[in-house]
């Protein structure tokens, strides 16, 4: 898939198990926009280990943008969890960020939902931060209130306070799909 958002040309493919080191780099570089909005301990997260981005490339569950010089510009990652599709995450390199490839990579996800026969994208995600909740909410996504969360979903939100990540409002959010 060939995607053009203003002159960043781009295409979107699965990830490979060579492309894991520059995923974690990935991770990092977009990161660093979290010092922006004091939330520096978020920044300073260590990326995924190689082992879980190996785990999720085997299970098919990881994609790649792109760019027209063959660099990977952004990715994401997903699973299962309570029978429906989950974004685990997405990340895009700062110099790419606002450009499309994050639209384009969840989209990517939207069609392997459906193709699992999901009828929904969850996800958690910090939801004050303008790159995060709000940005979801303009994809299609709603916020969840706790008695809508199923057992895993709730759990993933329970290991992310229990491991600090709550330094911030989240949220969990789904997204109905359409096949």
């Amino acid at each position: 898939m060939a995607t053009s958002a203003g002159t960043l040309r781009f295409s979107i493919r699965p990830a490979m198990a060579t492309d894991v080191e520059r995923l974690r780099q990935i991770e990092i570089d977009a990161g660093r926009r979290f010092r922006d909005v004091g939330l520096d301990s978020i920044a300073d997260e260590e990326p995924p280990a190689v082992a879980v981005l190996a785990a999720y490339i085997e299970a098919g569950g990881a994609w790649v943008a792109v760019d027209s010089t063959g660099v990977l510009i952004g990715y994401a990652v997903s699973s299962v969890v309570d029978g429906e599709a989950h974004l685990d995450q997405v990340s895009v390199v700062e110099s790419a960020a606002g450009s499309g490839v994050g639209r384009a990579l969840i989209d990517e996800v939207c069609r392997w939902a459906i193709s699992l026969g999901s009828g929904a994208l969850t996800l958690t995600t910090f939801r004050d931060v303008a790159w995060n909740g709000p940005y979801y909410e303009r994809l299609g996504f709603r916020r969840l209130d706790g008695d809508e969360l199923g057992p895993e979903l709730a759990a993933i939100r329970s290991t992310e306070i229990a491991s600090g990540l709550d330094v911030a409002p989240r949220c969990a959010m789904r997204r109905e799909l359409r096949p």
